[in-house]
């Protein structure tokens, strides 16, 4: 008969088991962590490969970021929309952008040297449109940067002369307008006058008719 106390092959404790989980969990972590550190590793390869390219850009020019971010997934980050990550076989470079219609990628491929020209031409088209922006901006540039107090001081003269324009061509303005309703009232006047002579004639004949009919019938 078995004694029930004495523990057989089949039978396992939880200790036993929980100590299982906890190897296998931190064999997992170690994969990720080598996968990480791998995925880091040929990013850092790129970057060097591009560091000519980053010392090239103008020191004014902040719209780039030029920097391997730390996570779970480490990143390539050239400004703050795009960026160069490893595919899901991490051999595989891909560089993509967010957009506001999604996440699109803009070259992948395994060879490093082309998406390092990828992210070369990248960086020379946003120089350029930041140079078109700036050369299209509607600044004055003597006022760009100036104190609030001295931009008042040079655009109170501007503003002081153009209420004296707006006066003497109003002042002007308001003479001709007079002059035309003189000249119209004198001849309203003169026609208004004759008017009223011919229908005062007229009125005057038709009274005295009856008296000079016969005058003039028996002359």
């Amino acid at each position: 008969m078995t004694d029930p106390t004495v523990p057989t092959g089949k039978s396992r404790r939880l200790s036993d088991v929980v100590r299982e989980v906890k190897i296998a969990a931190a064999e997992r972590e170690d994969v990720v962590v080598d996968m990480k550190e791998a995925d880091r590793a040929r990013l850092e390869l790129l970057a060097e490969e591009l560091v000519p390219v980053f010392d090239a850009v103008p020191a004014e020019d902040e719209q780039f970021d030029f920097v391997i971010s730390s996570g779970l997934q480490p990143r390539l980050w050239i400004d703050a929309v795009a960026h160069v990550q490893m595919g899901p076989d991490r051999r595989t470079y891909r560089f993509v952008r967010d957009t506001r219609l999604g996440r699109v990628v803009m070259a992948e491929s395994g060879d490093m040297m082309r998406i390092a020209d990828s992210v070369t031409h990248y960086i020379a088209e946003r120089m350029v449109e930041r140079q078109r922006f700036l050369e299209t901006e509607q600044v004055r540039p003597e006022m760009y940067g100036t104190p609030p107090a001295e931009q008042a001081r040079t655009a109170a003269p501007a503003v002081r002369q153009r209420p004296a324009r707006r006066a003497g061509g109003d002042g002007a303005a308001m003479k001709r307008r007079a002059a035309r309703p003189q000249a119209g009232s004198l001849g309203n006047s003169i026609w208004w006058f004759v008017l009223g002579a011919i229908v005062g004639a007229v009125a005057l004949f038709i009274a005295f008719r009856g008296v000079l009919g016969p005058a003039l019938g028996s002359g």
